[in-house]
């Protein structure tokens, strides 16, 4: 049905330190994983104004830096599962914790603080990746043990003004999500049903008419995304060890291939140019990077 896409080749960006290597320290995180003994699992990576790539490491609770330069610290260790990483225009890191909710990180102090953690006396299921819109709304998913086997992952967006939304609620296993160039469209990642999904977002604060965008195959589904700056997508295909680059018209343009391992989770635009593409493959350790044609889209935090 297409030509076939453009074959991208990675480089390692940074390797987690062994010093930052936390092996031999159980997680309950890893249920389902298949790995009782993990060092890290690295997520969620976004950049600040100065350059400093910012990650979650999931199962020990800890949000990292690593700077232009390469250099890895620790911001903040805590009592929790951060999936999720955006930054806010003030600079504040939200953070999309599979235990908690949704907390901010003061990146230099480190200290955590709630955000969100019930919405109408409810808990959450296990929310898991979060973006802001230009107004400051911030989008996020409950993904929790959703699937095909329970339906039921659901998508919010929190207002600025404090307000809570529901979009959707019967979603198998929601996961990375973007805006639209136009922001009249979110982008959903259903790693579960190995689509992505688009939800039209009108005036009034709903969505109907909610369909499949891309339908993918193999691995273990789409995980985290971005969008570049002609609004197309860069989706990591986590299982497959790859970043699928998408046109704005959903066309597969590039097949971003990890030079490590298979679980390539997700992707951030960076470079001088924002045309290098930085992706956490979590099974190694490391980030890697990429040239691609397309800068990604300014995002909030750098508003």
């Amino acid at each position: 049905m297409f030509h076939p896409p453009q074959r991208i080749e990675t480089r390692v960006f940074a390797r987690l330190p062994d010093s930052l290597r936390l092996t031999g320290k159980p997680s309950a995180w890893s249920f389902g994983k298949g790995n009782d003994n993990l060092h890290s699992f690295l997520e969620g990576p976004a950049f600040d104004r100065a350059g400093n790539l910012f990650l979650v490491d999931i199962p020990f609770g800890r949000i990292l830096r690593v700077s232009p330069a390469g250099e890895w610290s620790v911001v903040a260790e805590y009592d929790g599962w951060p999936n999720g990483l955006a930054i806010h225009k003030d600079g504040r890191i939200f953070v999309a914790d599979h235990l908690r909710g949704i907390m901010s990180v003061d990146p230099a102090s480190g200290a955590v603080t709630p955000v969100l953690e019930t919405v109408r006396r409810e808990g959450f299921k296990g929310t898991n990746d979060l973006t802001f819109a230009s107004n400051g709304d911030l989008y996020f998913t409950d993904q929790g043990q959703t699937g095909l086997q329970d339906p039921s992952g659901r998508v919010f967006r929190l207002r600025a003004d404090g307000t809570v939304d529901c979009l959707i609620d019967n979603v198998p296993s929601p996961n990375g999500l973007v805006l639209s160039r136009d922001e009249k469209s979110l982008f959903l990642a259903v790693t579960r049903a190995n689509q992505i999904w688009r939800l039209p977002l009108h005036a009034d604060g709903t969505t109907t008419k909610v369909g499949a965008y891309i339908t993918l195959s193999g691995g273990g589904g789409p995980d985290g995304m971005a969008l570049d700056d002609t609004g197309g997508l860069a989706i990591a295909h986590v299982g497959l060890g790859v970043i699928w680059l998408f046109d704005r018209l959903g066309e597969p343009v590039a097949r971003v291939a990890s030079c490590e391992e298979l679980a390539t989770t997700n992707v951030a635009f960076g470079g001088p140019d924002g045309k290098t593409l930085f992706i956490t493959e979590s099974e190694s350790g490391t980030i890697l990077q990429a040239d691609v044609p397309q800068p990604g889209r300014k995002l909030y935090s750098h508003m």
